[in-house]
């Protein structure tokens, strides 16, 4: 029996792994497919029964994987980002949520006969979107910078805050349920929020004074989030997962504390945990579903797509600078996501245990619902965008790693061709200067987490690596074909590389086509910039051809890219030797006296 209970929790891992691959392989948010392959595994095939596979242990499992998810998006939440993010996304996380939970509350009590207590939870657990499902579709999608950026930040700030608020009005169900009085309910709240302060703080206090090593602060960090999990229900009953989110909010907003680390151990771990609970959550739907359910949820979906989603969107856009365009394809575009999935089914794990009316319901609905608003903007949105004339035209846009010189005079140079160039590094003075001339910039590692959430990627196509780090211009290189295709990303190589024994030389998977030709390196290009060498962009007709220029700047001049007369970006490297055109506009490194014509 053991050995067939450790395969079967193999077989499940292994099957949420595929679920997550080819999540990434199409382009569309992993929680489709992980609930899909649920369903096929419990209700449909009959292979995996979680109530029977985990017995008793199931309640705890889920609770202590929800609060870990619930933690993790928390820690996102920045109060410092939130005046900037612009009214339309603060309307969208403010008063349009509260519209949305009201009017997906009316919708589920009239349309699916549920309780107003638990209609109003279902209200609160759907009106959440995420940067889990956001961010594949917006990658599909490709709307203008305007409208991406307003979906993302809506999907970041609105993840924590929207499980903050749906556990609030679960603690107020169960409170009503139990007969308990408002003081009992504020009671919970505040033994909820006080042992979340208190967790985040004792952490900080620890982490500020170095007195966990670097190696045990994960696993330091993912015992107080239980810690403070399981104390809080034992202080106030269901006060646990309202401790878990004010505790990341808190430690995601304090200063002097480095906390990327963590985040990343924790998103590794929330990967995992939602890969194996999602597939178990949607196993243990009954097949075929209660009476009237499919039908009921299929009418609350379309109640979402077409009535709530337009309604809060006109609510938040007004005043706006948007016009009708874009506001249809916000009006369009809400993906539920995992914070509706996980926090619905631990919920309703419990109502069902206080015997609530309607809870049996709850899972499912928000299941179809996950269901239909994955799929339908998945296949519609990126049409809708087209037919409306707001999505962005094939990237041609590129990311450049690096902001030294050399980095800084290609992304000026590809800048004034008019291409949107991103400038991303960890060097701070780099990206200092690039902002001082005008660059579009990120502070970061540009293949991090924190850039996964934050780096815009909009109209970006290509990635040049030109930082003088020879490893992470390998590791982003990497990190990008999968966002971009392998032919897509290049490196310029360092001497190192070249002298170097085989001994020190990167495999050839970690490598990309180098930049430019065969003798241009790293140190090369400073020394040439160093000496006078100048970037010249230059446009070739019938009579001013690729021979006449080398024939006026000489034969050591270097090719760097050429745009096509179409706009088309084309990138010189060793793999790739360009033969520039009449009609195309040629970016080259010229000597700094023209030689002269022979």
């Amino acid at each position: 029996m053991s050995l067939d209970l450790g395969l079967l929790l193999v077989c499940m891992l292994g099957i949420g792994f595929l679920a997550q691959w080819l999540a990434w392989r199409v382009r569309l948010p992993a929680i489709l497919f992980l609930l899909l392959a649920g369903i096929l595994l419990g209700p449909v095939g009959g292979v995996l029964q979680p109530d029977k596979l985990l017995g008793p242990l199931l309640f705890p499992v889920v609770s202590l994987a929800v609060s870990l998810i619930l933690f993790e998006g928390s820690l996102t939440l920045r109060f410092s980002e939130l005046p900037g993010i612009g009214k339309v996304v603060r309307g969208l996380v403010s008063y349009g949520a509260v519209v949305a939970v009201l009017l997906l509350g009316v919708a589920a009590h009239y349309l699916a006969g549920l309780s107003w207590e638990v209609a109003w939870l279902f209200g609160a657990l759907t009106c959440v979107t995420g940067p889990t499902v956001i961010a594949p579709m917006l990658r599909t999608v490709r709307p203008n910078a305007r409208i991406a950026n307003i979906l993302r930040w809506e999907g970041i700030v609105i993840d924590p805050l929207g499980a903050l608020f749906a556990v609030l009005v679960f603690e107020a169900v169960v409170s009503h349920h139990e007969g308990r009085t408002l003081g009992v309910f504020l009671g919970v709240v505040a033994c909820g929020t006080g042992m979340g302060l208190l967790a985040a703080w004792l952490l900080a206090f620890l982490l500020r004074r170095q007195m966990i090593p670097d190696y045990l602060q994960n696993y330091g960090a993912l015992v107080a989030v239980l810690l403070a999990f399981s104390l809080s229900n034992a202080m106030a009953h269901e006060s646990g997962l309202l401790a878990v989110t004010v505790m990341g909010i808190a430690l995601g907003n304090m200063r002097g504390i480095h906390i990327d680390d963590i985040l990343d151990f924790k998103e590794n771990l929330t990967t995992l945990l939602v890969s194996s609970l999602f597939i178990l959550l949607a196993a243990r739907l009954t097949w075929p579903l209660p009476h009237g359910v499919l039908w009921s949820g299929v009418a609350i979906f379309l109640v979402a797509q077409i009535v709530v989603r337009p309604v809060t969107a006109i609510i938040a856009t007004v005043g706006s600078s948007l016009s009708w365009r874009e506001r249809a394809l916000i009006a369009w575009i809400a993906p539920r996501g995992i914070v509706a999935a996980a926090v619905s089914a631990l919920f309703a794990l419990k109502l069902d245990a206080l015997g609530i009316r309607g809870a049996e319901y709850l899972v499912p609905l928000v299941f179809i619902l996950i269901i239909g608003t994955v799929v339908l903007q998945s296949a519609t949105a990126r049409p809708l965008a087209l037919w409306l004339k707001v999505s962005e035209p094939d990237p041609h846009g590129v990311l450049i790693y690096g902001s030294d010189a050399a980095a800084r005079a290609m992304a000026l140079a590809l800048h004034e061709a008019g291409f949107r160039v991103v400038v991303a590094d960890e060097n701070w003075e780099g990206i200092r200067q690039a902002r001082m001339d005008g660059l579009v910039t990120f502070y970061g590692y540009p293949a991090s987490s924190y850039a996964e959430r934050h780096l815009d990627l909009t109209g970006i196509g290509r990635l040049l690596a030109m930082s003088p780090n020879r490893e992470r211009n390998a590791l982003a290189c990497v990190y990008y074909r999968q966002e971009f295709g392998r032919t897509k990303v290049y490196r310029l190589q360092h001497e190192n590389t070249q002298s170097s024994s085989d001994r020190a030389q990167l495999g050839g998977h970690l490598l990309a086509p180098v930049l430019f030709d065969a003798q241009m390196t790293h140190e090369h290009l400073l020394e040439r910039l160093a000496e006078g060498w100048r970037i010249k962009s230059t446009r070739l007709t019938a009579t001013f051809d690729w021979p006449h220029f080398i024939e006026q700047y000489g034969s050591a001049t270097v090719l760097l890219f050429g745009v096509e007369e179409k706009g088309a970006l084309r990138v010189a490297s060793v793999k790739r030797e360009l033969e520039p055109r009449p009609g195309w506009l040629v970016i080259a490194l010229v000597p700094p006296e023209p030689a002269a014509a022979s």
